[in-house]
């Protein structure tokens, strides 16, 4: 490389270092607001969190940075390739900036910050009306915001384009239409069946010795706590400050241990995605994993494909019965792993099981898209979540804090883009465990012995630490050889569900 060229890259990476620290303070703010922050801070935290967003978006569409681009894009054949992936996709994030006004980010920002805990105090009292003002603002917010990449074929489109990068509303449709008659009857076909009992899982659970087990499960797959830690919060999440630190959170019930166990595991698939990314992209826009559906198919197969398969418990049920003796000391590990997935037409999201997870997720894109489309008004979204939930699942929430309150998606950001990636990773996930196993036959007998190096590693190889240096669908295409398939997963769920449930199911390896 020329020095001409390798000096305006060197400013490139320390431009694009200052708009990440930004937007890293940034989200030190966010994650203090759902743990530690107390309620009276709500007002400030939402004006400093909107400064903050204005200070970044101003660096990231300043026109420095776009001749720092158009320079390096002229030499590109003197560019490796990392610098030219690097080229591409701080060009891509430039562009897209660019479209926004420094105006509307302030604005979405700070109402972002006071539309979550308008939504906690709603959550708690299970009070819609008082956050349904916040959700009229959010989705206009959204519309304009959409509008700013016009023309598009569904107003969505831009939104989805933003956490599934390529991707559209037809494009998700497609394959809800693919998968969703499959679950429908595979979720009849299990309910036809005798029900699995999950008595087991209910009982009195102290909250230290639950936290005590998630973190000591996390770390022993991988989970660096030397650059991580674990906290409690309202609604679960992960999220990445730097390299040496991306932090996870949970919550507990004093009534089972399932909650905090399972979603830490999915958190923790979100943070070993995080951790593994190459050092050398630290403080660059490919510093962080691919997609949305990426994302959440690595926080899916540990929490799933792994942590809830039989030879993971084989291991890990004595440690479990060793925490909570009077639970489980007379309890087989056949019964709580039967118990652990049973299939049940279930209320809340993040409790469902494997197969009818993906119709809730579905529900909340159709209406989220309903209300995008101005079909939907927001008074008549908990009677339209209670319908949908009749229609699909047989059951429906008697308060709005089983219904539509109980995901703080819609109440902390823009409406749109989000729910989709949830079964993509779904999806994924059983396509990379997939390949992951025919690299690695020998896997499942590592997991009886509570190793999990193997797998790690190849993730780690294939997936993790290239960060965003491939379009999602070129990583995909990368790590298994084919494009994203439903064929795997739905193998996937009529063998292991077909065997719990005495089916006679024959697996689709189209």
């Amino acid at each position: 490389m020329s020095g001409d060229n390798e000096q305006k890259l060197d400013l490139l990476k320390r431009s694009l270092l200052e708009i990440d620290d930004l937007r890293s303070a940034g989200a030190v703010l966010a994650w203090d607001q759902t743990t530690y922050m107390p309620a009276g801070g709500s007002a400030s935290r939402a004006r400093q969190r909107a400064t903050l967003s204005r200070f970044a978006h101003q660096k990231a569409t300043a026109a420095e940075l776009g001749c720092l681009l158009d320079a390096l894009e002229a030499s590109g054949e003197d560019l490796s390739e990392p610098e030219a992936s690097l080229v591409r996709v701080a060009r891509r994030d430039f562009e897209k900036a660019n479209k926004i006004p420094a105006s509307f980010v302030e604005r979405a920002s700070a109402h972002r910050a006071q539309s979550y805990a308008a939504w906690v105090q709603a959550r708690e009292e299970d009070d819609f009306a008082a956050t349904a003002p916040y959700l009229r603002t959010s989705i206009d917010l959204s519309r304009e915001y959409a509008e700013f990449f016009a023309p598009f074929a569904h107003i969505c489109d831009p939104l989805i384009d933003d956490t599934d990068e390529g991707m559209t509303v037809a494009e998700v449709r497609q394959i809800f239409s693919e998968l969703r008659p499959a679950l429908l009857d595979l979720t009849r076909d299990i309910g036809n069946r005798p029900q699995v009992s999950h008595a087991c899982l209910k009982g009195a659970f102290g909250e230290d010795q639950q936290l005590a087990l998630a973190l000591f499960a996390v770390e022993k797959i991988g989970y660096d706590l030397a650059r991580g830690r674990l906290d409690k919060t309202v609604h679960p999440f992960c999220t990445r400050f730097s390299s040496g630190d991306v932090r996870i959170t949970t919550r507990t019930r004093k009534d089972e241990f399932c909650e905090a166990f399972f979603s830490t595991l999915h958190e923790a698939g979100h943070a070993l995605y995080e951790q593994g990314v190459s050092e050398d992209f630290d403080g660059s826009p490919l510093g962080r994993g691919a997609s949305a559906g990426l994302h959440e198919s690595q926080a899916r197969l540990w929490e799933n494909n792994v942590g809830r398969s039989y030879p993971f418990w084989e291991y890990w049920y004595p440690v479990l019965q060793e925490t909570f003796p009077a639970n489980y000391a007379d309890v087989s590990l056949q019964e709580f792993y039967a118990a652990i997935n049973r299939v049940e037409r279930s209320l809340i999201r993040t409790d469902a099981d494997e197969v009818t997870y993906n119709l809730h997720i579905m529900m909340r894109f159709d209406l989220e898209n309903e209300m995008l489309e101005g079909r939907l008004d927001v008074q008549d979204l908990p009677e339209a979540w209670r319908a949908r939930m009749r229609e699909d699942l047989g059951v429906e929430p008697e308060t709005d804090r089983e219904g539509c309150l109980q995901d703080v998606h819609w109440y902390a950001g823009l409406i749109g883009g989000a729910f989709q990636g949830y079964t993509i990773g779904n999806i994924l996930a059983a396509q990379i465990y997939a390949t992951a196993l025919q690299m690695h036959p020998d896997i499942p007998h590592q997991l009886q012995r509570g190793d999990t190096s193997q797998l790690l590693n190849w993730l780690r190889r294939e997936v993790y630490q290239h960060g965003r240096r491939y379009r999602p669908d070129e990583l995909i295409l990368r790590a298994t050889g084919r494009p994203l398939h439903v064929a795997p997963y739905l193998e996937y769920l009529r063998g292991k569900f077909g065997a719990l449930y005495g089916l006679s199911v024959e697996a689709d390896c189209s």
